[in-house]
């Protein structure tokens, strides 16, 4: 479950971005919808669901790029730039693009993560220097490095790198580590090498295998990151299997009836020649299938190639985080997913959804809570943006948020921020007399 996740100096955010997927403290009327997660005698309270707003360039992607970008450094354990593309979003290769491009000197990039999984709270944080935007031949170092389990320090990096007390990791440290302690600390200081992660190297080769394991784990795993989600195709588990088969789910077919497709079915089909399995629209009464996207409508399509996400989700306990999630997809679909992850009787293994969006229907008390109504601003003289929840507003006041209150009106008054006045007429207007006058 995550808790909380911050970035600095990431694109437009150049000051610190801090996402918090906890309860906002002291709001009433907000003692509903609370994830829970007990280690020991202490409960972790998290939020089920998070919907980012704000006008287009505003910044809510760079959020989500962020988290995928940190993502891919944890795994592969180095900030160098990588040939391998495992998503649309080219800065997990390109680190150069990362800096806020007004800086006039470097700056760091700062990642900061905290989330429970079992028995442990883990909190990771990282500082790396990677110069200026676009700039592919600076010294890329990496400047701080700190890992907490349980509140309890365990090592903190800097030029030099100091471990603390490993009690807490007890269990989870090499077998025979205690005999070798001292001079596995010592290789560890002498061996440090400015572009690769501490935690996915020389802690996990002489400290503790097992928990980083752990962790890497939770990112690979437990922690979706879709960049880009209207680009996304589940294959589901299909690419070994024999070619000219062809699978229908049970479960995904009820979800495309109630989402409308009743004249056929839909399933995964792998063809004969071994390429690439495909989702295809399936007529019962003569067995033919054809791509999906030549028959489907580009939303329906969206949403089956979706709809597996959110079924491995709640299953297994994910957090889910999705760019453009509602793109092409009915508010109503939607609506039902995010009350789905609202319910205690189904969400039993704590699975979260954040998504960006534009369509203000999901700004109501009724669906959300005000701590899960997120906002991106850019400023126009800045050009960077900020990042605040509705539960900042106080609740009292000409500006105060109340349960009662008309979230979606008083979002498009401008009460909250965060939303442009477009008016285009001025523009077109002298693009048509000019044209006019040309003729």
């Amino acid at each position: 479950m995550l808790l909380e996740f911050k970035t600095e100096n990431f694109k437009s955010f150049l000051d610190e971005m801090d996402f918090l997927m906890t309860p906002a403290p002291k709001q009433k009327d907000l003692e509903y919808s609370i994830l829970e997660h007990k280690i020991g005698k202490k409960t972790y309270k998290g939020l089920c669901s998070a919907i980012i707003y704000g006008s287009n360039a505003s910044g809510k992607t760079n959020i989500i790029c962020a988290m995928d970008v940190f993502k891919e450094i944890i795994l592969k354990g180095n900030i160098r730039n990588s040939d391998e593309m495992r998503s649309p979003n080219i800065s997990e290769r390109k680190l150069e693009l990362i800096p806020n491009n007004l800086n006039k000197l470097p700056k760091p990039t700062k990642f900061y993560i905290r989330f429970v999984e079992q028995d442990l709270l883990v909190e990771y944080e990282l500082i790396i220097d990677l110069g200026l935007f676009l700039d592919k031949s600076y010294q890329r170092k990496i400047k701080f490095e700190k890992l907490t389990i349980n509140n309890k320090t365990i090592f903190e990096r800097t030029e030099n790198i100091d471990f603390f007390d490993l009690k807490v990791i007890e269990q989870y440290l090499i077998k025979e580590f205690r005999k070798n302690e001292d001079s596995a600390k010592a290789l560890a200081r002498n061996n440090l090498n400015p572009t690769e992660l501490f935690l996915t190297n020389g802690f996990k080769m002489m400290f503790s295998s097992k928990l980083v394991s752990f962790i890497l784990e939770w990112f690979e795993e437990k922690f979706i990151v879709i960049y880009r989600a209207d680009a996304t195709e589940i294959k589901s588990k299909l690419d070994n299997s024999k070619g000219g088969t062809v699978f229908v789910e049970h479960t995904i077919n009820e979800a495309a009836k109630l989402f409308g497709i009743n004249s056929n079915a839909l399933g995964y089909v792998v063809p004969k020649d071994g390429g690439e399995v495909q989702l295809c629209s399936i007529f019962k009464d003569n067995g033919i299938a054809i791509p999906a996207k030549y028959f489907e409508s580009y939303g329906t399509v969206r949403f089956i190639n979706m709809f597996p996400l959110i079924l491995k989700a709640l299953v297994e306990g994910l957090v889910l985080v999705l760019d453009e999630f509602d793109a092409n997809i009915h508010p109503m679909a939607l609506m039902n997913i995010i009350n789905i992850f609202h319910d205690d009787d189904i969400n039993k293994k704590n699975a979260q959804l954040i998504f960006n969006t534009h369509n203000p229907i999901f700004l109501n008390a009724n669906i959300v809570r005000r701590d899960e109504i997120k906002f991106v601003e850019r400023d126009d003289n800045t050009h960077l943006s900020t990042h605040y929840s509705l539960s900042d507003f106080k609740t009292a006041g000409h500006r105060g948020v109340r349960k009662a209150d008309d979230y979606m009106k008083h979002y498009f008054l401008g009460r909250y921020g965060a939303v442009k006045d477009i008016d285009f007429y001025e523009l077109l207007e002298k693009f048509i007399n000019d044209i006019s006058e040309v003729e």
